[in-house]
């Protein structure tokens, strides 16, 4: 681990002064993903600004009805929050379905939204990596793939991203509040994340000099109709081999909204709304939903030893959505 330098901040605006002042700075609130990638060197800053004492762990309503979550609220109070649990359980679900207790004590949800991928060579230094170093080529493309993406893939780099909250946000349709040098802005949750293309060293569209402040939820949450599917080689503290939040909304067995986003399969929460708009106006079918997951996974590719990915995936997509349709919605994690 390199040598640096620590800085406390009060204030949204002191951490914006500090951050612009120094593109080796990072922001650190939980740490739990940031500590690891010192540890390992993947991560090298200059200095560490300290958050944890800004005014942003706040659950609140927002004016349109829907909920405003600060960036430093942890994923355990998200998860347990009563309203979270009552207009969103989907995101209760998958927060709960992620990493363990104790880190979700202390994880945050910008810190959440920021985390790196967990492609093992990317945390190691002995080997090529675009995402480390632009420009030095990707060993995960030959390598051992079984993680990898098979969907959004470049020749760049097939890392995935690793967070089972955010599958859950790009489904609801979150939008993240960040503020910078120029004020504060809104990015609508599919635009947050990044596909690899030649760039995959930038894993978002917030710009360096900006800090997340709030994580917006609009008023619908798909409380009645929704699903969380988790497949995974373990079932407790193990990333993803893929995942499915689903959500729908149905009148007397006919589908009139269905949204789909999946995780560990793209270097960002993957949503295909074109494939989504196949389920309105359709049966709430075992073969709507064949349909759809075709739709989903076309164009997937696989490398090599995540060629199961495909067909799992597809399998997934249908079983959520099965589940989504179920009188009771989804279940547990």
């Amino acid at each position: 681990m390199n040598a640096f330098t620590y800085t406390r901040v009060d204030d949204v605006a002191g951490a914006v002064r500090s951050i612009a002042g120094d593109g080796a700075a990072r922001f650190i609130a939980g740490g739990t993903n940031l500590l690891d990638l010192m540890k390992e060197n993947v991560e090298r800053p200059s200095r560490l600004i300290d958050i944890t004492h800004l005014p942003l762990r706040a659950i609140e309503l927002t004016s349109d009805g829907g909920l405003r979550i600060g960036a430093l609220v942890t994923n355990t109070d998200v998860a347990y929050h009563p309203e979270i649990e009552r207009r969103y359980p989907l995101l209760s679900r998958a927060i709960l379905a992620g990493a363990s207790a104790q880190l979700r004590n202390m994880a945050s949800v910008g810190g959440n939204l920021m985390q790196r991928t967990r492609c093992a060579y990317f945390y190691d230094n002995a080997t090529p990596c675009n995402k480390r170093t632009p420009g030095a080529g990707c060993s995960a493309i030959g390598g051992f793939t079984r993680y990898h993406a098979i969907l959004g893939t470049s020749e760049h780099c097939i890392a995935v991203h690793p967070s089972d909250m955010c599958v859950a946000l790009a489904a609801l349709e979150a939008v993240v509040r960040v503020t910078g040098p120029d004020g504060e802005r809104a990015i609508a949750f599919e635009d947050f994340h990044r596909v690899p293309g030649d760039t995959p060293h930038i894993d978002t569209n917030k710009r360096p000099d900006e800090i997340i402040t709030a994580v917006e939820l609009p008023a619908r949450g798909f409380a009645e109709r929704y699903a969380y599917l988790k497949v995974r080689d373990r079932a407790s503290y193990a990333f993803a081999l893929v995942s499915v939040a689903a959500a729908l909304r149905m009148t007397a067995g006919t589908i009139e909204e269905g949204r789909v986003a999946l995780g560990a399969v793209a270097h960002k929460p993957w949503r295909d709304r074109a494939a989504e708009s196949a389920l309105a106006g359709r049966p709430a079918s075992r073969q709507t939903f064949e349909r759809v997951a075709d739709e989903l996974v076309r164009g997937a590719r696989d490398f090599g030893l995540n060629r199961f990915k495909i067909p799992l995936a597809k399998r997934a997509i249908v079983r959520s959505l099965e589940q989504a349709a179920a009188t009771n919605g989804g279940g547990r994690p």
